[in-house]
């Protein structure tokens, strides 16, 4: 502002106004954070250069310096960090819309009925549903990580193996939540709404794009229900920081756990006719 300095070097005190055009909120909130840094910075500088001023003592001053260092994106490359989350989102769409739509399609095209009286056991009629699409996520997952290597560049210090070891747990998991939707589901259509619904608030309440710590306190417990939540987490640990198993065991644990209950009410819900 006009007269800055001499009020500065008068008064030892002046006012700055900063505007930020906030309709973009993330490029504003970056915007503040440079603009705070730099006028704390200025600050520090100039009230170490008057004090040296006042006292008569003409030697200069040492400034305080602080330089930002970050311990898992160095360069704050937003690839390193979407990336793993994207992955996880491709494979939990994917295996859930299929399995969600398997064996409703038995029911639209009317050859279920005809599985149901065969001597097949229900729980084989179900692995054989639901076993090349845990295959499949297990494919698209490999694909994943090496379009994030080889295209983005991202950074895989863990154990590659203990991401499959999860995935293949979460798979049963995800698999699960889609036969119980083609079960309770006529046609295609309301299970593809259906899996979509929950698609969506599980995606929302993950942590992907909305840190979890900023949100209200009853949204972070409902977030402990989520899936997608624990798969978010422990890729981005492993991938990321080199985690190993004892860091992500507790989320491990939660999906194993959510697991088995999911497929048992799943295989419970399916009604098979000796």
């Amino acid at each position: 502002p006009i007269h800055f300095e001499r009020n500065l070097i008068k008064q030892q005190n002046t006012n700055l106004s900063v505007s930020i055009n906030a309709i973009d909120g993330a490029a504003a909130g970056v915007s503040n954070v440079y603009i705070t840094q730099i006028i704390s910075g200025f600050n520090q500088s100039i009230q170490t250069q008057l004090q040296t001023y006042n006292h008569g003592n003409f030697v200069q001053p040492e400034n305080i310096m602080t330089i930002p260092s970050f311990w898992y994106n160095k360069t704050l490359n937003y690839k390193t960090f979407m990336v793993p989350g994207i992955l996880v989102l491709l494979v939990t769409m994917l295996s859930l819309f299929l399995s969600s739509m398997n064996i409703v399609r038995e029911k639209e095209v009317g050859t279920l009925e005809q599985i149901n009286v065969t001597p097949i056991k229900k729980h084989q009629f179900i692995i054989g549903k639901l076993f090349p699409f845990w295959v499949l996520g297990l494919v698209i997952l490999t694909v994943g990580l090496i379009i994030a290597k080889v295209i983005f560049n991202v950074p895989i210090l863990g154990n590659i193996f203990l991401i499959y070891g999860f995935t293949s747990v979460y798979l049963i998991l995800i698999l699960g939540i889609g036969l119980f939707i083609s079960n309770h589901t006529e046609t295609q259509q309301q299970a593809m709404f259906i899996a979509w619904f929950f698609t969506v608030i599980f995606i929302l309440m993950s942590g992907l794009f909305t840190p979890i710590e900023s949100m209200p306190t009853w949204a972070q417990n409902v977030t402990y229900f989520n899936p997608i939540r624990y798969f978010v987490e422990v890729i981005r640990m492993v991938m990321l920081k080199g985690a190993g198993f004892n860091e992500i065991k507790e989320q491990m644990s939660i999906i194993a756990i959510y697991a088995f209950v999911i497929n048992g009410f799943a295989v419970w819900s399916y009604r098979k006719t000796n």
